[in-house]
């Protein structure tokens, strides 16, 4: 029987947590105890009558929630303070983001703790059920529609009124990864006309049964695991002078491409924006990792020759309460992996899937992405 601790998120605008009600009459089926900071899922949906009808137990302050817990898990990662207060035989499970939390890796590294990072859970397919990327890049899709068509000053569908016919606006997707693909497919319940962008040529059939169609630059640079390789200066200017023609003629562009564990590609130049028709909207989705455009600032809204320029964070958020739900399910099965059949915490090493997402053990960052920025 482990004991599984839920502390609020401390990080600003973060509204989702770890695990909802439903997921905890789950593990508590299981045998597990679940003790959750009062208010933990309150921005969520879920209050903490839902989670005391769930059978969790609940405290008003860190410390009792933390007392005698076994497993830590989060969102996002908590600040140093409360880092402090682990115990070094506690597990952490959550996405870390070491890139934008770096006291994170000292923190764990001095504290001891074992902590397996969601975001690194290898995107194999007997994974697809832990795939925290997945699951909330699908609201993040979601929501870069939404917030397109809150900023353009036309409307997406077309439209025949007494006062004469609106066109359906012109929308372009960059990227057809999970975010892309619901991108497209919520651009197209809105009444749009879509196309769709990505240096896959894989993901063309994708981009078709979902009614966009795709734009061809000629240029095909498929990765190792399903992602995109990096370009060359030649391929980026092919790729440039084909996108920014399409791009003079679109009402919105919504950018998604990323690239794991590097900066995002820089994809929409000055020059595109310029070429674009006033009232577009750009919507970058990779702001949090530099964006997809270079006039991109993370977190803002700007305006440039006249087109708009969102680059939003943590869209995942402003849908708490299915993202809690995914991400709780997307726990769920990682705990499978890391529980074992008597209640103990004592996850497989030889695992694929543990070995991919594992980040430190006893004081040593493992990860092999990451042990060198510990100086290790």
């Amino acid at each position: 029987m482990a004991t599984i601790a839920i502390l609020k998120e401390q990080a600003d605008g973060e509204r989702r947590v770890a695990l909802d009600p439903a997921t905890c009459v789950k593990l508590i089926g299981q045998n597990h105890n679940i003790k959750i900071q009062s208010g933990a899922g309150a921005e969520a949906g879920f209050n903490d009558a839902a989670y005391e009808k769930a059978g969790a137990s609940l405290y008003p302050n860190v410390d009792d929630v933390l007392s005698d817990a076994d497993l830590l898990i989060w969102v996002t990662p908590p600040d140093t303070a409360q880092l402090q207060k682990l115990s070094q035989d506690i597990t952490v499970i959550g996405m870390m983001l070491p890139a934008q939390h770096p006291q994170l890796l000292d923190s764990l590294k001095s504290g001891q703790q074992q902590s397996l990072a969601m975001e690194l859970i290898p995107r194999i397919t007997r994974a697809q059920s832990m795939d925290v990327l997945s699951s909330q890049a699908t609201i993040a899709g979601y929501q870069a529609v939404l917030i397109a068509a809150d900023l353009s000053p036309r409307l997406f569908p077309m439209l025949t009124t007494a006062a004469g016919t609106l066109r359906p606006s012109k929308v372009i997707v960059i990227g057809a990864g999970v975010a892309g693909l619901q991108a497209i497919a919520t651009a197209r319940r809105l009444g749009a006309q879509v196309e769709a962008y990505d240096i896959r040529a894989a993901a063309r059939e994708q981009v078709q049964s979902l009614g966009a169609r795709m734009i061809d630059t000629g240029v095909n640079a498929e990765g190792e695991g399903g992602y995109a390789r990096e370009l060359t200066d030649a391929e980026k200017q092919q790729q440039a002078d084909v996108l920014a023609e399409h791009m003079s003629k679109a009402d919105v562009v919504i950018s998604t491409a990323a690239i794991p564990g590097r900066p995002a590609p820089k994809i929409i130049n000055e020059t595109m924006i310029s070429g674009m028709q006033s009232g577009s909207v750009v919507v970058d989705l990779a702001a949090e990792t530099g964006g997809n455009c270079v006039l991109t600032q993370p977190g803002k809204t700007l305006l440039s020759d006249g087109v708009t320029i969102a680059g939003p964070l943590n869209l995942a958020s402003r849908s708490p309460l299915h993202a809690s739900e995914m991400y709780a399910r997307n726990v769920l099965e990682l705990l499978k992996l890391v529980i074992d059949e008597n209640g103990a915490v004592a996850p497989d090493l030889d695992d694929e899937v543990i070995k991919g997402c594992l980040l430190s053990q006893t004081g040593t960052i493992v990860h092999p992405h990451f042990a060198d920025t510990t100086g290790e």
